[in-house]
């Protein structure tokens, strides 16, 4: 449950603090739509999404390499 509570914390103050389209400030909500899209890009292209683009999605690689690749 912390490890639930955590992820969804990280995930609120993450969205609060960097996502362009949340404005808590009123002078920010009052400028209407804005058209950042290098941004949104930012934000959507973060750091981790760019380390795992090119991995494997496996769990435990080694694992499965013992299994799937016989001698």
């Amino acid at each position: 449950m912390a490890e639930a509570r955590g992820i969804c914390g990280f995930q609120l103050v993450r969205n609060i603090c960097i996502n362009p389209e949340v404005r808590v400030s009123k002078e920010t909500r009052a400028a209407g739509v804005l058209e950042n899209f290098s941004e949104g890009e930012k934000y959507a292209e973060h750091t981790l999404r760019k380390f795992v683009r090119n991995r494997t999605p496996e769990i435990m690689p080694s694992i499965n390499n013992f299994f799937t690749n016989p001698k």
